[in-house]
């Protein structure tokens, strides 16, 4: 979506909003290939200030989502791979569930049972993996992997009864092959660490998506935060409990971790886990979900444009092809979802919300 038709939906939706038709009620809806739940709108009273905060949101989801990709690639460098994401997802967690209980969540057992399947599929296999790929993968190509998340949640959906796959969908399935076959081929004559490091975030990908199509199975809050922390507090765990089972915490030289590392880490926790997220709660009760799931068509250009200005990363016509085939594949099994979803109006899926803190 170019930022011209983003600024004629935005416009057009203030424009509604303006004449007294807010959204109304609360929806689960799946959107975009993640389950997400639409709250009641909250005028602004204020237009201008209104119109600068979402431009800001949507920057935040936009550009902090997509340069979190270079961000795990210096984290990394001279802190462990899982100690990195363990820490991460444990400040993290820690913020969001003290900011949750503040307003008065207070999760049951069950909540916590459900939160430890999901941060299990989410933050210890997913990003546990991302983590460590990235030692071995740039993180432009990195981005354009996860990317298949759309994809797989498609597959498994349809595997399940929950998806239907339509002509546009079909097609674009084949092209996400393609496109990942193009990106991954000239992997096949490097050295083997670097195609492990690409199975990995396939891999990757997978357990996100497996954990996306479970969501509507399991027990999770209905409070966007703690829905959000209780995960993350798990994964956290996990991820904390195997670097110190496999030596990760005792290898870690903490006077030997560079500025650079530092610097990432703590732009993981601050701004792609805490602002970046809040910011994706924040649009989804303004403006409609599906203009929200944008995101997901620029966060692997926003990686792979940092990645070549900031680390030096190889942009080639094979990348580039290897994008735009991808990004279409993503736009395909999306229009194929709107399509399933018109010929049903009204419909909600009724699924728990799990947002992905990037």
């Amino acid at each position: 979506m170019s930022p011209l038709q983003t600024a004629q939906m935005l416009s057009a939706f203030r424009e509604r909003t303006t004449r007294g038709r807010s959204l109304s009620g609360e929806k689960l809806m799946h959107i975009g290939g993640r389950p997400v739940i639409v709250l009641k709108s909250k005028p602004d009273s204020a237009a201008g200030a209104l119109s600068l905060k979402l431009v800001l949101a949507f920057i935040a989801i936009y550009i902090i989502w997509g340069s979190t990709f270079l961000a795990i690639r210096y984290a990394v460098q001279t802190i462990p791979p899982l100690v990195t994401a363990g820490l991460r997802h444990s400040v993290a967690g820690t913020i969001l569930f003290a900011w949750a209980w503040l307003r008065g969540f207070r999760p049951t057992r069950r909540q916590w049972v459900a939160g430890a399947v999901q941060g299990a599929l989410f933050f210890y296999c997913s990003h546990g993996l991302l983590h460590w790929a990235e030692r071995y993968v740039e993180s432009g190509m990195a981005a354009l992997l996860m990317a298949t998340e759309a994809i797989f949640i498609l597959l498994f959906g349809w595997v399940l009864g929950q998806e239907k796959i339509n002509r546009y969908s079909g097609v674009g399935v084949m092209l996400g092959i393609a496109g990942v076959a193009l990106l991954t081929g000239a992997e096949l004559g490097m050295k083997g660490s670097s195609m492990i490091g690409v199975a990995a975030i396939l891999i990757s990908s997978v357990a996100w998506s497996v954990g996306v199509v479970l969501a509507p199975r399991l027990k999770l809050p209905d409070d966007a935060l703690g829905r959000t922390a209780l995960p993350t507090l798990c994964g956290a765990a996990m991820l904390l409990v195997t670097a110190y089972f496999t030596g990760e915490i005792h290898r870690t030289h903490w006077e030997q971790i560079s500025l650079r590392s530092a610097l990432g880490l703590g732009y993981l926790i601050v701004f792609g886990s805490v602002i970046a997220f809040t910011a994706y709660v924040w649009l989804l009760q303004r403006v409609p979900p599906t203009l929200v799931a944008t995101h997901t068509y620029v966060n692997p250009v926003v990686a792979v444009l940092l990645g070549w200005l900031l680390a030096g990363e190889v942009l080639n016509l094979r990348i580039v092809l290897a994008s735009t085939v991808i990004l279409a594949a993503i736009v395909l099994v999306r229009r194929g979802e709107r399509a399933g979803q018109s010929l049903a109006p009204g419909a909600v899926i009724e699924m728990k919300s799990s947002e992905e803190c990037a």
